[in-house]
């Protein structure tokens, strides 16, 4: 699985998960459960929409479409973005 998308909030996750979901693309959103720890966890960058890797290019495309704040344009080297998913 790759990160298309690093929301900054659940809402903003969980509308670009819907908006992909429409496109039948499976979505799973990495970090949802860690919203309520504290601690250790970083304040930000938690959530990461994610989807399989034949989906990736389709998944990117589309969310460049919506009104979202950000999301992860380039998955070149470097990008954070472009990180494979773990965990």
């Amino acid at each position: 699985m790759q990160v298309v998308y690093r929301a900054n909030n659940l809402i903003e996750a969980h509308l670009a998960k819907h908006a992909l979901e429409g496109l039948d693309i499976p979505v799973f959103i990495f970090g949802e459960s860690l919203l309520g720890g504290a601690g250790e966890l970083p304040l930000f960058g938690v959530l990461r929409v994610c989807v399989p890797d034949p989906y990736v290019e389709e998944a990117t495309a589309y969310l460049k479409e919506l009104p979202l704040e950000q999301g992860c344009e380039d998955h070149g080297e470097g990008d954070p973005g472009a990180l494979p998913a773990t965990g």
